[in-house]
């Protein structure tokens, strides 16, 4: 049985990608992440703090800060706790994490968030919040490495 040309080329490009994919997502990893944020505002507000990554053994300081637009109003304290995933290496952490959202605290509350940055890292994170906050608002989060 012969097989064409433009099928033989098709299942080589086929088979490159199909490894290159499966190559690349083997690699990939995980650590774990620490965040205190701290946020205030009255319609538009600002979020800043600091985290920890432990990543492969070693840990990297972080530093976060954000702003927010919508029904913002109060101010609170929230601390993260969660892993990372998708990172070749500590600096994947790094970038803008968007989200949209609603919440409530009063004197303390619970907070669970999945996020995603234009490297392809995934934060999966929960914690406390706690302060005197109501917010229905677009939010961006920066994270960098210190």
């Amino acid at each position: 049985m012969k097989i064409s040309s433009a099928i033989r080329v098709a299942l080589v490009a086929w088979t490159a990608f199909a490894g290159a994919s499966l190559s690349s997502a083997a690699h990939a990893d995980e650590g774990s992440v620490r965040l205190t944020i701290y946020k205030a505002g009255w319609i538009i507000g600002g979020s800043g703090g600091s985290g920890v990554l432990n990543f492969r053994g070693r840990s990297y300081a972080l530093s976060t800060g954000g702003l927010d637009y919508g029904l913002v109003f109060g101010g609170s304290k929230t601390v993260l706790y969660g892993r990372v995933s998708n990172i070749y290496r500590p600096s994947d952490v790094a970038g803008v994490y968007g989200a949209a959202g609603a919440g409530l605290a009063v004197g303390g509350g619970a907070r669970a968030i999945v996020l995603s940055n234009q490297k392809g890292a995934v934060l999966e994170l929960s914690g406390r919040q706690v302060g005197l906050m109501a917010n229905a608002d677009l939010s961006g989060l920066a994270i960098t490495l210190k």
